[in-house]
This record gives C-alpha cells, sequence and structure tokens, in this order.
C-alpha cells in the first residue's frame, strides 16, 4: 500500500514563519528560536524527501535562523553603545512585522486588481480622436478647441434650430364649411330644378374643400333618401335629383 503525502506550499520563507507563530499561538517579539528553527528545517526536509526544489531564499532564512540559534547559545552577549544587550533575533522580528503589515493588505490589493481588471483602459484622448478624425474624414472640433471655433459650433446648431422650428410649423385652418352647411344649399339648389349635375356645384364654387364637403353631403342626402343620383354624361359626372314626397293617404 502506497501513501501520498502533502505538505502546504509557501510563499516565501517570512509567510511558513508566520504560520507557525500562528500555529502556536507564539509571542512574534519573543520567538521561541529553537522550536522555530526545528520546525522550519523540518519543513525543508520534507520538502526535498518530496523532490520539491527549495528557493534559495528558504535555504538563506534557515541559515539565519541557525546563526541566530547559534548567537544565542554563546555565553558572551553582544553590547549596543548604551552597553545593553542586542538580542539576536530582533533583525528577524522587524523583518517579520514589516512582512505581516504588508500581507495584511494583500486582499486589499487583490480586491483592487479585480475591479481594475474589470475597466478598460482609456489611453490618450488627444491620440484617439487624431486617429478617429483621420480614420473616419470627419472634423475633429476637440483637437484644438478655442473660443472662435466654440461660437462657430454655438451659430451651426442656432441655425438647425431655426430650420427646425420652420419644418415643424403647423397652422390648423377653420373651414367656412359643415356637412349641414352643404346639405341645405344642395336641397335649396333641387327646389330651384328638378335635378342638377355635379358639374354645377363645382363650378358654384372651385375651392377644393367646398367640393369636398358638398360630396358628403350629398351621400349623407342619399342616405336619408332625400335625394336619388343618375349617371350623367362626362367624366365623374352625375345628376342629382330630389325625390318627391309621397303624400299621405286620406284618412
Amino acid at each position: 500500500m502506497s501513501f501520498e503525502v502533502k505538505i502546504p506550499l509557501f510563499e516565501g520563507p517570512f509567510d511558513l514563519l508566520l504560520f507557525f507563530i500562528e500555529r502556536d499561538e507564539l509571542d512574534i517579539y519573543d520567538i521561541p528560536i529553537s522550536q522555530i528553527t526545528n520546525d522550519f528545517l523540518d519543513y525543508l526536509h520534507h520538502l526535498e524527501k518530496l523532490e520539491i526544489e527549495v528557493a534559495s531564499e528558504f535555504i538563506l532564512v534557515a541559515a539565519t535562523l541557525m546563526r541566530i540559534k547559534a548567537k544565542m547559545l554563546l555565553p558572551r552577549p553582544k553590547l549596543n553603545e548604551d552597553g545593553e544587550e542586542i538580542d539576536p533575533r530582533d533583525e528577524l522580528i522587524r523583518h517579520l512585522l514589516e512582512y505581516k503589515k504588508y500581507k495584511s493588505v494583500l486582499s486589499e490589493l487583490a480586491k483592487l486588481e479585480e475591479e481594475r481588471l474589470t475597466k478598460e483602459v482609456r489611453g490618450n484622448i488627444s491620440k484617439e480622436l487624431k486617429y478617429l478624425a483621420a480614420t473616419h474624414d470627419v472634423e475633429d472640433e476637440l483637437q484644438d478647441l478655442d473660443l472662435y471655433k466654440l461660437l462657430k459650433v454655438y451659430q451651426k446648431m442656432m441655425q438647425k434650430f431655426a430650420a427646425r422650428q420652420d419644418d415643424t410649423t403647423h397652422t390648423v385652418v377653420q373651414y367656412p364649411y359643415t356637412i349641414e352647411q352643404q346639405k341645405t344649399l344642395v336641397m335649396d339648389l333641387l327646389s330651384q330644378k328638378e335635378k342638377i349635375p355635379f358639374t354645377d356645384l363645382i363650378s358654384y364654387k372651385t375651392e377644393k374643400i367646398f367640393v369636398i364637403y358638398s360630396f358628403l353631403a350629398i351621400l349623407e342626402l342619399l342616405q336619408l333618401s332625400l335625394v336619388t343620383l343618375h349617371l350623367g354624361e362626362g367624366f365623374n359626372n352625375f345628376w342629382i335629383e330630389k325625390i318627391a314626397e309621397v303624400p299621405a293617404p286620406a284618412l
């Protein structure tokens, strides 16, 4: 039976050290250097057994940990200018705190990167406008904008607006005719003659709208059975004849 061993891969040696500190709830300002060195070297040994190439920065940090461990075992501590003992771990702690600070903003930077990828690069607007003007053969008003060009554009727009106003002007004319009025006129003419040709109505007043209203009046009279029509001679001509009233029977 074979076993598959998986170990987590870390982005760098400081990421691995922070993992050990958080896992074992260690004080970052008072790192047990012996314990964390053993954990770090044990991780590297596992990588070697799995035939995973160990990066140089991991080897460098491993050497640094062993150096710090050796210094802490020496009986002669190193002193600073004030005569105070220098902790060999100070430089390591400073690097870890710096790395932890940057790591804390990685999620925010990743979010900003994701938002940035959803946006389209605008580029050089001036160059883009010149390219559009050249490829589409149009006048580029914004390329070298000044007050004179603005006034010219304003003048063109006002001229177009005035022309559009002229095109869309509508005048409603109230014609002096009604269907009832024309029905009365037709019946008055039929009271003078037994029948009249439609051409007489046209010649009575040649205005187009008058002829239309007269024709509609004749159609209504025909529907009311007050007149009858006879085809006459000529183009589109007919005779209009009044229907005689039938006397009521004597009682």
